[in-house]
């Protein structure tokens, strides 16, 4: 279907592509990795035609289709949220009209030659309208915004009503409902809740037929829908017959490989360069001297690829709390709200939080799991009921308003200084590298940075201090796969208590020991690993 031959891309001096080569072809579902930086959107780009490459061809099979999701959704057009989707299929709405126009052309009088021709015509145009899902757009696109959590109450509610990550899913929407047959998608799961996530892990699965390249971040949303891997690095792309699990398998696998391959090579070289320096003095020698240096200009040498750092941290020794942390006595949370007046979204919350114990908190959208805790760090009050916190706990609260309320003009530097006043210089620069920030990346601003970077430095300035009680509220976001792992890794090996919210099942499935589901106003307690709460709410693998 798609055909990228021999590209090459510099940006300025940095190499992204040199000949490289990638096929999408029909029905493959094809998951893109690789290190921030090495190429991955610009191969979207190269496919959309929003950039090109230097040389190289790029070649496309007749009625390609292309739908594009991208984390860029820049600025949405006015009007309801169920016309803004179904606006994206405008051309199959000209098509429909099209097909109209020539139904009324062949009603009336006419030769056979034309009604033969105007009847071919219409017969191309009803097969790419069926083929499209032309019939029913309107079902699908309410199927979809509905799937993505904006249901039939929000239909109708203007664009502008939403926020931006809202808006990112009704983006998401629109890509889905013009049923493309090549689907691009830059982190989809991004801004999606579980059920969401879910939603969709099961709509590519099943729904859709077409072709599907993607990055992701989510590690069994990646193993369940793609059946390859593509890793872009090195300036070139190799592919992996397999899901994200084989691809790491078989990536270390060939890297041992290489690995072994160099060393040897490395030694060979190194035998064949001593036997040039101590003989290409000797005209006795020359003949072999020139054989061998000719012979090790030919040889092409192996490369070892430049993974992308992770994320490197121990924990420094925690002072030991009480065996209670926290007790939670008859809790309960009601917003006032402008539109709907109270809304009570918990009450009657009791239980307690005992030492090392690693709890995810579960709930559907909007059950009130940031709510939870909110309350629970101390950020918001209870409306009735009260949070008691144990001896020696000391508190470390991660959100996402945390990022917000960094200060645009300082430094990851200071910023992790402030947070750590009495530790010296090499600690903190120590600390900043542990994530990812070494050399002058310490002096970036704030207002510099990326979603992840300003994710990293946050948990940096927590996991840093001698804080014996993580309350993290969506850690993962903005985070990329491997950058996940080593954080799973990390709190894993946290001593202390840990209470969380998240949408990764790979995270949860390997970390927790405990779940708090909150739903209906209430919250139950299930003393078992993630496996355990599924099972108990008869909910499979894929269930949230």
């Amino acid at each position: 279907m798609i055909h990228l031959t021999n590209i090459s891309k510099q940006h300025g001096s940095r190499i992204l592509f040199k000949n490289a080569s990638l096929q999408i072809l029909p029905g493959t579902r094809t998951g893109l990795v690789g290190a921030n930086g090495t190429g991955k959107t610009s191969i979207f780009r190269f496919i959309t035609g929003e950039e090109e490459p230097d040389s190289g061809d790029i070649s496309f099979s007749k009625k390609v289709k292309i739908g594009y999701f991208s984390q860029d959704v820049g600025e949405m057009s006015g009007g309801s949220v169920l016309s803004a989707v179904m606006s994206a299929a405008s051309d199959l709405v000209v098509l429909g009209e099209k097909m109209k126009e020539m139904e009324t052309a062949m009603a009336e009088p006419m030769d056979e030659t034309a009604l033969s021709v105007l009847l071919e015509q219409y017969g191309e145009a009803a097969e790419e309208f069926e083929s499209r899902g032309g019939y029913d757009l309107e079902t699908r696109a309410q199927t979809v915004l509905t799937g993505l959590g904006i249901g039939p109450a929000d239909y109708n509610r203007p664009v502008s009503f939403f926020s931006g990550g809202w808006k990112m899913r009704i983006a998401l929407a629109k890509i889905l409902a013009i049923n493309p047959n090549v689907l691009l998608l830059d982190e989809p799961t991004n801004h999606l809740d579980m059920e969401s996530i879910i939603w969709l892990e099961n709509w590519l699965i099943t729904d859709f037929k077409g072709a599907l390249l993607m990055t992701c971040h989510d590690h069994d949303f990646m193993n369940r829908v793609v059946s390859r891997i593509v890793e872009v690095a090195n300036a070139s792309v190799t592919f992996y017959g397999g899901n994200y699990d084989f691809y790491v398998r078989e990536r270390e696998i060939r890297m041992t490989q290489l690995l072994a391959s160099h060393r040897r090579q490395q030694e060979m070289l190194a035998k064949e360069e001593d036997f040039i320096a101590r003989f290409k003095a000797r005209a006795s020698h020359a003949a072999q001297v020139q054989s061998r240096i000719k012979k090790i200009e030919k040889i092409e040498r192996i490369e070892i690829p430049a993974y992308q750092q992770v994320i490197r941290f121990q924990f420094s020794e925690l002072p030991r709390s009480g065996d209670d942390v926290v007790l939670l006595e008859n809790l309960g949370k009601t917003w006032e709200t402008e539109d709907l007046g109270s809304k009570t979204v918990f009450t009657g919350v009791s239980g307690h939080i005992s030492r090392q114990d690693k709890i995810a908190v579960a709930g559907v959208n909007g059950a009130g799991k940031s709510t939870f805790l909110k309350v629970l760090s101390g950020n918001t009050e209870p409306s009735k009921g009260s949070v008691k916190i144990g001896a020696n706990v000391g508190i470390g609260y991660f959100s996402q308003h945390s990022m917000d309320i960094l200060d645009p003009k300082k430094t990851v530097f200071d910023t992790v200084q402030d947070a750590l006043p009495l530790n010296n210089i090499g600690v903190i620069r120590n600390l900043c590298a542990a994530f990812l920030f070494s050399g002058d990346e310490v002096e970036k601003r704030i207002d510099q940075l990326s979603g992840g970077e300003k994710s990293r430095l946050v948990l940096a300035t927590l996991l840093g201090r001698p804080l014996n009680f993580l309350i993290l509220d969506e850690p993962t976001n903005h985070l990329d796969i491997q950058s996940r792992e080593i954080l799973l890794q990390i709190l894993k090996e946290f001593a202390g208590t840990l209470v969380l919210v998240s949408h990764d099942r790979y995270f949860l499935r390997n970390l927790v020991n405990r779940v708090f589901e909150i739903g209906q106003g209430k919250m139950t307690d299930f003393k078992g690993d993630y496996e355990y709460y599924l099972s108990k709410t008869g909910r499979d693998h894929r269930a949230i």
